[in-house]
């Protein structure tokens, strides 16, 4: 029976050329059929990301990640997550998402003929994903 190490390798990949590596104790992300966990020895695994929070807890401390979808393959103790989009929340400009947030919201209750209603919805709640990533990155 194989050995079950203490942290697993974690890489987060996205199409901008992000790519961070860290050796984590446990990931909790937001799978398309709701969040879900990762510690070391689990069992391999292949999902999809919704839009949400990836929580990396570290060895250093917690790192927090704003997503916008993807998917993520855990194999023996490495987990890559394949992110359209991915931010560290303390890179994320607060008022930069709130702007967005705003913008978003002004389009949709305008109702524009031209609008495309689901991308501006979609445009909103990846806005109040980054706002609200960082909100709970600042809790400790």
């Amino acid at each position: 029976m194989a050995e079950i190490q203490d942290t697993i390798l974690v890489t987060i990949v996205t199409p901008a050329g992000t790519r961070d590596e860290y050796n984590v104790k446990h990931i909790r992300a937001p799978g398309s059929e709701g969040d879900f966990g990762v510690l070391p020895g689990h069992l391999p695994l292949m999902t999809s990301l919704r839009i949400g929070a990836i929580y990396l807890d570290t060895v250093q401390g917690q790192q927090v990640w704003s997503t916008s979808g993807g998917y993520v393959e855990v194999l023996g103790n490495r987990v890559t997550i394949l992110a359209e989009t991915a931010e560290k929340a303390d890179k994320i400009e607060l008022e930069r998402a709130e702007a967005a947030r705003d913008r978003a919201l002004g389009r949709i209750s305008k109702k524009a003929t031209d609008l495309d209603i689901a991308r501006a919805r979609l445009a909103l709640n990846r806005a109040i994903n980054r706002i609200k990533t960082v909100k709970e990155s600042r809790k400790d």
